[in-house]
């Protein structure tokens, strides 16, 4: 999520704007690192630590940035999403606020990197509580049930039970979750609407789209991603949600039709990355895959390597496929690198659904495909990296029996939507092939500003021409 959301406003990659995943294995603090974790910050909104982000992770300019330069920060940037990583990273450094849902208090919170309280018009919304009045509704499917026939059966055992055991298919009962649970509404297609009726909310209390000046909402929907992780891409609850969600877009290009002006304002339509299918639902029906518990393999290879060589911890941890030594053990001991590597490699190779295993430094020397290797340096960025990286075979996901996820370099997992709407658009449609960081220097093309400070990608042609 992290990375993605980064690429597409950043117009770069992981190896130089520096978000190389949800989390990371720091080798400069020596410690595990979230994305936007910021101890320097105060939460705002609500009590806990939930607040305490920033975009300081980060090591260049979004869009939203450039747009703040190219107008001397008269430009109104507001970044709004049920994750933090979401709101917070695509509206980047400069940004006037960026707020995302606090699952703890039901309110949408901020920090103080951005302001020392809530704008009268959050508090307000916040007091609503909108999140319990969803939970009374409960959620059936929108349309009758036996017309989603892009979906597998509504009970399957490899479907995650996010709203209780005796909870298997819709129906689902929520309200058990009223003024108890509120971060269960991110799980429901409601966080989508919670999140739609946030930026409606910013777009007409904080004025925006309202002068000559232009304003950038950075608007990400969560819900997909949890709702897809729990039940997989072929489930019922994943296309209720995106049939809810497509009607939900319409009402805000509505609304910004009304508010702004029908053609006054530009979109782009993308998603942070794609996903694998469950591995239960491929064995249903015979397709290639499997399950790898990465956290059980960095157990398992500490314990091997204590055995051998009578030291504690030498892995660090297992993060975003690859492998980190405890550097400082290196450091300090006449611990032999090489022999760890290799017993490492060795160890790894024979879990069932590896592909490839090797010594990331040894990147270029590796014997594969030219994309696969492209997109692994991509990803990679020497203090925020692990030592070895790790290649699951196609269809295999690191994970347990229920459930999904993505992370990789295959098709399901890279390849995403893209679709240009509004000021300056003209209709039509391109097969060819383009990436998310094309995005951010397209919108630079359109507004005719600079590029963000890291950017690699270049214009749309079929876009701007």
């Amino acid at each position: 999520t992290a990375c993605g959301h980064t690429s597409v406003y950043t117009g770069t990659v992981p190896a130089i704007h520096g978000i190389t995943g949800n989390a990371w294995f720091d080798n400069e603090l020596n410690r595990n690192v979230y994305c936007s974790e910021d101890k320097t910050v105060k939460t705002v909104g609500a009590a806990g630590n939930a607040g305490e982000m920033s975009p300081r992770n980060m090591l260049t300019t979004t869009i939203c940035d450039e747009l703040k330069l190219a107008t001397n920060f008269r430009s109104k940037v507001i970044g709004i999403a049920i994750k933090d990583r979401g709101g917070i990273l695509p509206a980047g450094h400069s940004a006037d606020a960026a707020y995302w849902y606090d699952g703890r208090s039901g309110n949408w919170i901020t920090s103080t990197y951005y302001m020392n309280e809530l704008p009268n018009w959050v508090t307000n919304f916040n007091s609503k509580k909108h999140s319990n009045t969803f939970f009374e509704k409960g959620w059936n499917t929108l349309y009758p049930i036996n017309s989603y026939v892009q979906s597998s059966k509504d009970e399957n055992e490899y479907e995650a039970k996010l709203f209780g055991a005796d909870q298997k298919g819709f129906p689902y009962d929520l309200k058990r979750f009223v003024d108890k649970n509120y971060s269960v509404i991110s799980q429901t297609p409601y966080g989508n609407t919670l999140t739609l009726m946030m930026a409606k909310e910013a777009i007409a209390n904080e004025g925006m789209g309202q002068d000559s000046i232009p304003d950038f909402l950075a608007l990400s929907f969560s819900t997909p991603d949890y709702v897809g992780h729990a039940f997989g891409p072929n489930s019922i609850e994943v296309e209720d949600t995106y049939l809810r969600l497509d009607k939900e877009l319409g009402e805000l290009f509505d609304y910004l039709d009304k508010m702004v002006g029908k053609n006054q304002y530009i979109s782009f339509l993308t998603a942070d990355h794609g996903v694998a299918h469950i591995p239960g639902f491929s064995a249903e029906h015979k397709l290639p895959g499997g399950a790898v518990d990465d956290n059980k393999m960095a157990e398992e290879l500490n314990k091997m390597l204590l055995a051998k060589y009578g030291k504690e911890k030498v892995v660090s941890g297992a993060y975003n496929y690859q492998i980190t030594l405890n550097h400082g053990l290196f450091d300090t001991t006449d611990l032999d690198r090489d022999g760890v590597v290799k017993d490492i490699i060795r160890y790894v190779k024979k879990i069932k659904g590896v592909d490839r295993v090797f010594e990331i430094e040894e990147l270029m020397e590796q014997p594969m495909a030219a994309l696969v290797k492209e997109r692994i340096g991509n990803g990679w960025h020497p203090k925020r990296s692990g030592d070895i990286q790790v290649i699951f075979a196609p269809g295999w996901i690191d994970g347990g029996p229920t459930g999904t996820t993505h992370g990789l370099w295959n098709p399901y997992d890279s390849h995403i939507p893209l679709v240009w709407y509004g000021w300056g658009i003209k209709p039509g449609k391109s097969n060819q092939e383009v990436y998310m960081t094309d995005i951010a220097p397209t919108l630079a093309a359109l507004l005719r500003i600079q590029v963000p400070s890291g950017c690699i990608g270049k214009p749309i042609l079929a876009v701007v021409e």
